[in-house]
């Protein structure tokens, strides 16, 4: 019976939690939704079981619902200890998630909320999100296109989506150490709080806020990025300590990475301008209206690329890596703006776009041969998605991470044991996707 069970408001927060577990010796699978995981046989096998509701650009009834849904699964399958995995820049309905939660799970649940993933240099300090050094709000995250951030204390942001009272513990007293943090745990809790927002600023602080949280004798839904789920999950004995999961083999050679790039950042642009230096990497301009108009205009522009693909698999020296992306040339698209223009509902441009790139990525291997491919890279969490939809995937098992969020799993289904990274659109220095592809070369040696 799987002891650990976490429902992330997305695919990529789902497996950078389900990696931190899987590096610290867990039988660890991330499901697609809560019909995926109830569905699948050997969910008592696993340690840990994360399901994606795909919720955090929902309305709050819509997300509400999922979030419950899937959290019912969990409870049903046995499952003791529950978490909620949140964005490291706090995007989407936390609150409402949170709420769904703990109607959920019973009323003497209490909700610890630790937004800081230190390894990623995201930090909470005076209830203030800090990301790399910059105040949350003063980050790209605050231009996201779908789901912007403008509130910058936490506490705050949570109060403003949840029907719970919310509270806050600051860094003074995590410094203080265990008891402090336990003491002033129980007084926020007997005055009436049952969400408490709690600084760290560095791993050691979300360990010692682990123990304290051990101490309370009520059950605890973590809400975080990941590092406090593996510590209580630690604390309870239930995973080991932490460790690289490299194999020991030759790197794959002769085989191709396929890159399907849907995310629009700055970041995700500079790692993929500085790929496209290497002489080895081929890229192909996906033409992202042509994916938005939909019908013969997006079948005859997936035709086109799939063809491109396909034919520089089947030169006689393949590419290292062939890079298909929908946001890296031209003017940044208005999805907004385009939804309106063709009178979509909200976001129905951005899932054709990654819907296309899906279409695009399972058509060359199809067409081409799995033997010739090393693996996938899919920059965007909604990218990765649609990748795995359209090639009937609904379920990942999880092996370890290059950096962290930026996570390597493998595959189930038809195409199982490929392998596969997914990462966000903020994460990673200029060199992050040759470190990719260097590994998904490897992954692709694994003895399976």
């Amino acid at each position: 019976m799987a002891k650990i069970g976490v429902v992330a408001d997305d695919l990529t927060g789902a497996t950078t939690t389900g990696v931190l577990l899987a590096r610290s010796k867990a039988k660890t699978a991330v499901f697609f939704d809560d019909a995926a995981a109830a569905n699948y046989e050997g969910l008592s096998d696993l340690d840990a079981v994360l399901i994606s509701s795909n919720s955090r650009p929902l309305p709050k009834k819509d997300a509400y619902q999922r979030v419950s849904k899937a959290t019912a699964v969990l409870k049903n399958a046995g499952v003791k200890y529950f978490s909620k995995r949140i964005d490291t820049t706090l995007r989407g309905g936390i609150g409402t998630e949170i709420d769904a939660m703990l109607d959920t799970l019973g009323e003497d649940t209490v909700a610890m909320v630790v937004p800081a993933m230190p390894q990623s240099r995201r930090i909470l300090v005076g209830g203030y999100s800090v990301i790399d050094n910059v105040a949350l709000i003063k980050t790209p995250v605050a231009q996201d296109v779908r789901t912007p951030v403008r509130e910058n204390y936490i506490p705050k942001l949570i109060q403003s989506q949840s029907k719970r009272k919310v509270d806050a513990i600051f860094l003074e007293d995590i410094l203080a150490g265990e008891a402090k943090i336990a003491e002033v745990m129980q007084q926020k809790i007997a005055d009436g709080a049952e969400i408490l927002v709690i600084d760290a600023i560095s791993i050691d602080d979300v360990e010692v806020i682990a123990k304290a949280a051990m101490t309370l004798g009520r059950p605890v839904l973590a809400v975080d990025p990941g590092p406090f789920t593996a510590k209580m999950a630690f604390c309870r004995g239930i995973i080991e300590v932490e460790q690289p999961n490299i194999p020991d083999v030759k790197p794959v050679s002769g085989k191709t990475v396929l890159i399907a790039a849907g995310s629009a950042t700055p970041v995700t642009k500079r790692q993929m301008e500085v790929l496209c230096e290497d002489d080895q990497v081929r890229r192909i301009e996906v033409d992202p209206l042509a994916l938005i108009h939909g019908a013969d205009s997006a079948n005859a522009e997936i035709a086109r690329v799939a063809k491109l693909a396909v034919g520089m698999l089947r030169q006689p020296i393949p590419p290292k890596a062939i890079l298909m992306e929908t946001a890296l040339h031209g003017d940044l698209l208005d999805l907004d703006a385009e939804d309106k223009r063709h009178g979509y509902a909200k976001g129905m441009s951005a899932e054709s776009i990654n819907g296309g790139l899906g279409t695009i990525v399972a058509a060359v291997i199809e067409e081409a041969g799995r033997d010739k491919i090393a693996g996938l890279y899919a920059t965007g969490g909604d990218t990765m998605v649609n990748v795995c939809y359209h090639l009937g995937v609904n379920c990942l098992e999880m092996i370890d991470y290059v950096i962290p969020q930026t996570d390597v799993s493998f595959l189930t289904g038809k195409y199982a044991g490929l392998p596969i990274v997914g990462k966000g659109g903020l994460t990673g220095d200029d060199h992050i996707a040759e470190k990719i592809i260097g590994r998904l070369c490897l992954e692709a040696a694994r003895y399976r």
